[in-house]
């Protein structure tokens, strides 16, 4: 993304003065899905495209919101009852909210920002751009004197209380944390954290998406977590200690097969499973071992849509012409019934998969999928 074009936009809307200019990015998971509201790990990390925005206090008591992707201008005031209409406009105005809560003294200012995390993959453009405000506003009214991991809280906050998702914390910590060459494994439980090595030489990274949203996912997303959530209650008779699946293993799931549905007994085969598989890929890392990390990448899209039942046709057919191509790994990611697959895959296959699968995928399917390149990347930070 350009700082000239943001700024250029900036000087035109606002008063022919520049600011500062901070960015976040977005995210992959490489693995580890469905685990975070059982207790487990996730394993994300900051990618090439994100948020940029121009700041620079105002001294009004409200805020000039420039979208420079949406060609839309916003102003509001910083009390509760200030909130704007414009769906976009609420993120910025719940992290200046979320700061004050914390005792920042936030002060009007004017901004323009923009964007190239593509819409609807699955890389949290959301969490992008509350990270890139709530990083910015520490910095220029808080003389930075919030902790990195109440930045990312503020992000989620934002989502709860002010646009009315209820996220977990991963996308929010990812473009806070995020490293270059370096993918972060999150405990969801104690929220302790650790970086580990991804630097895949001879092989790319690269997202393929189907573009397509089946309706079912938060219906789904609520049954699946109360079926992780009778199992938990059926070992706890016999395993007061088993908090979440994260606490379980397959002996203790055999131990309750007769006391839940078959339904419930896949959906936390397939969790404990996973929760596994995360730890596996960080020792296959630190060894430098890529293949180890593409079969697990295999086994989770398998377990995602066989036994968690939220994969669809299109990323089951992706997922299919991805093995026949010879690429090392690969699964869909994000909740599922849509969006894209994430692809380990050897430099010298590259043109070959993507040509094919974009071939065999519109001959199915009628349209086209879209490619993603990305490259692991550094989290929210200062520009100029």
């Amino acid at each position: 993304m350009d700082i000239d074009f943001v700024r250029s936009r900036f000087i035109k809307h606002f008063d022919g003065t520049t600011g500062s200019v901070y960015t976040s990015p977005g995210r992959i998971n490489l693995i580890g899905e469905h685990t975070d509201y059982n207790g487990g790990f996730v394993f994300p990390g900051a990618v090439d495209k994100g948020i940029m925005a121009e700041i620079k206090p105002n001294g009004k008591d409200k805020v000039c919101a420039y979208s420079i992707d949406l060609k839309d201008y916003v102003e509001f005031g910083l009390t509760e009852n200030d909130a704007p209409n414009a769906s976009w406009a609420k993120y910025i105005f719940g992290v200046c909210r979320e700061m004050i809560k914390r005792g920042v003294d936030v002060k009007g200012f004017n901004t323009a920002f923009a964007g190239d995390v593509p819409l609807g993959a699955g890389m949290s453009s959301s969490a992008a751009l509350e990270s890139t405000y709530a990083f910015a506003l520490n910095e220029i009214f808080g003389e930075s004197k919030i902790d990195k991991f109440e930045l990312a809280k503020i992000g989620q906050a934002t989502e709860h209380n002010y646009v009315g998702v209820n996220c977990g914390i991963m996308d929010q910590f990812a473009s806070v944390f995020g490293k270059v060459d370096s993918l972060i494994r999150l405990d969801c439980r104690s929220l302790e954290y650790q970086y580990f090595p991804f630097k895949p030489d001879g092989y790319r990274l690269v997202l393929v998406d189907s573009v397509v949203k089946h309706e079912l996912a938060s219906s789904a997303y609520n049954k699946r977590r109360q079926s992780c959530e009778n199992v938990v209650a059926a070992m706890q008779k016999k395993h007061p200690h088993v908090e979440f699946l994260r606490d379980a293993n397959m002996e203790m799931l055999n131990e309750v097969k007769a006391e839940v549905s078959e339904e419930d007994y896949k959906r936390a085969e397939y969790v404990i499973e996973e929760i596994q598989r995360v730890l596996d890929v960080c020792d296959a890392l630190e060894k430098d071992d890529y293949e180890t990390v593409g079969t697990k990448m295999y086994e989770t899209h398998h377990g995602l849509s066989k036994l968690y039942e939220v994969s669809c046709e299109e990323l089951d057919f992706l997922n299919d012409i991805a093995f026949d191509c010879g690429v090392t790994g690969s699964r869909l990611m994000g909740g599922g019934f849509g969006g894209c697959t994430i692809n380990l895959v050897k430099n010298e296959l590259y043109e070959t998969f993507i040509t094919t699968a974009k071939e065999r995928y519109k001959a199915k399917f009628g349209r086209s999928p879209k490619v993603y390149d990305v490259v692991i990347s550094d989290g929210s930070r200062k520009l100029i």
